[in-house]
């Protein structure tokens, strides 16, 4: 498991084509249900500075401010992989994020929703790539290579579980900011 702490972020924008980094390409939009999300900002995650982790994209509604990011707008979060990491390891390292960024009394309301996405990781090897599609009105989509592996009911879930990227005590600061543009 890979504590993102003091992360490295790259972004490198490629004319003709929404994002290149590292190698990994992003599209220029998305479509969430019937909603077109353009690319918001990408980032490269280094562990220790040296090891390449991964690459993320966040999308958003076009015009979305970054401090509604969290409230109820479809938006959408790729995570393209570098490495191998075992699927118990990605729910053991959001349980640290989320009690950073959600009162312990939300955790409790939220816990049983957790647990459910947690369920649905898989263990992944460089070169894949989860997907987390928030959709109001449908909930929190997570996939794997483009496969829905289910979803999770909920603005509340959405807002607590995209604050491990987003939220005001981030993974990183830096990749909060380099997703959001800023």
């Amino acid at each position: 498991m890979y504590v993102l702490t003091g992360l490295l972020l790259v972004a490198l924008p490629i004319p003709g084509a929404a994002a290149l980094v590292e190698g990994v390409s992003f599209s220029d939009s998305i479509q969430a249900g019937s909603v077109t999300l353009p690319l918001r900002g990408v980032g490269l995650a280094k562990f220790l500075r040296t090891i390449s982790v991964y690459v993320a994209a966040l999308y958003l509604p076009s015009g979305t401010e970054p401090d509604r990011v969290l409230e109820d707008v479809p938006k959408r979060l790729e995570l393209s992989y570098f490495r191998s990491i075992r699927a118990g390891d990605f729910g053991r390292a959001a349980d640290k994020v989320l009690a950073d960024n959600v009162p312990p009394e939300r955790l409790t309301v939220l816990a049983p929703r957790i647990a459910q996405l947690h369920r649905l990781y898989e263990d992944v090897k460089a070169g894949d790539r989860y997907g987390l599609t928030y959709t109001p009105g449908v909930g929190t989509e997570l996939s794997l290579n483009g496969v829905v592996k289910g979803t999770v009911e909920g603005a509340d879930f959405a807002a607590a579980y995209f604050a491990i990227w987003l939220g005001p005590n981030p993974i990183n600061e830096a990749l909060k900011l380099r997703l959001l543009n800023r």
